[in-house]
């Protein structure tokens, strides 16, 4: 358990971007990223691709980076 909140961790810390604006860009109240990022909950398979699509619209670059931690590659095959 863990790899999604780990890299999300990673990408706020090092692209400056705060739980609040994730959380405005999801649509979703800020306490669900937080437990993410704390491991206490993981993200569901369709929250992981949410998560990403919100990175896309606030920094690309932390979008890829997302993805590339979490998948292990630079883009998303789909």
């Amino acid at each position: 358990m863990g790899r999604a909140g780990k890299a999300l961790g990673l990408i706020l810390k090092n692209y400056g971007i705060n739980q609040n604006q994730l959380a405005i860009a999801m649509s979703i109240d800020r306490s669900s990223i937080s437990r993410w990022i704390a491991e206490t909950r993981e993200p569901s398979a369709e929250s992981v691709l949410e998560i990403r699509d919100a990175l896309e619209t606030l920094d690309t670059a932390a979008a890829a980076e997302f993805t590339r931690l979490y998948w292990g590659k630079d883009e998303l095959s789909e």
